[in-house]
């Protein structure tokens, strides 16, 4: 699909995605990124507590931690990052906090009604390369749990919502996990981030082509 009718596309699959209210347990609003034309997606696991109110997806501590990552491999800041990827998550509202004080991971139901705006957000936008971030959007993206070590750090080929796409997994960059500060996890997450970066997909989308 060509890039204008990509975006007319996305902006009313957003309309639709905005007025959704299919999971009873989910706090809105619905978060997600704007509706960019990109060959790379980035899909996360759910907006946190804050984004409902930023209107963007990773607008927080954890966002800022990303952020920086594509900062100092890619040499490209924020702004730009968020006008060339497209960024996506598996569930699109807060999913309210776990008993154990942290945020709710989605449930499989929950997973399951918002998989169909991913699949349409797939069909329009045909991406090339994706980037799961986090464990929960790592398990649906190569359609399997694995260990962070195992999977951060190499670049797969794998069946995404009838696509065949490059994949790379990074570490949730929450601060609640030290996995992506020690090692291996810092080697292995520097060795993605340089995957990241050589992609043709990704250096295609930062070039704005």
């Amino acid at each position: 699909m060509k890039p204008d009718k990509a975006t007319r596309a996305l902006r009313v699959l957003h309309s639709e995605l905005d007025a959704c209210t299919a999971c009873p347990r989910m706090i809105g609003p619905v978060v997600h990124g704007p509706p960019v034309a990109s060959p790379v997606v980035l899909v996360g696991q759910a907006p946190g507590p804050r984004e409902g109110s930023f209107g963007r997806p990773f607008a927080w501590t954890a966002g800022r931690t990303m952020f920086r990552w594509f900062q100092e491999s890619l040499g490209v800041d924020e702004e730009t990052f968020r006008a060339r990827v497209y960024i996506a998550a598996v569930a699109r509202c807060f999913p309210g906090k776990a008993s154990g004080g942290g945020d709710r991971r989605p449930d499989a139901d929950e997973v399951e009604r918002c998989r169909t705006w991913l699949e349409r957000e797939v069909a329009i936008l045909r991406p090339e390369l994706v980037l799961a971030v986090g464990t929960l959007a790592i398990e649906q993206v190569f359609a399997t749990k694995q260990k962070l070590s195992d999977v951060v750090g190499v670049v797969r080929r794998v069946p995404w919502h009838g696509l065949e796409v490059d994949a790379i997994a990074l570490p949730h960059p929450s601060g609640a996990s030290p996995w992506h500060k020690v090692e291996p996890g810092k080697a292995l997450l520097a060795g993605a981030l340089r995957a990241v970066g050589r992609h043709p997909a990704m250096r295609r989308a930062l070039a704005g082509s």
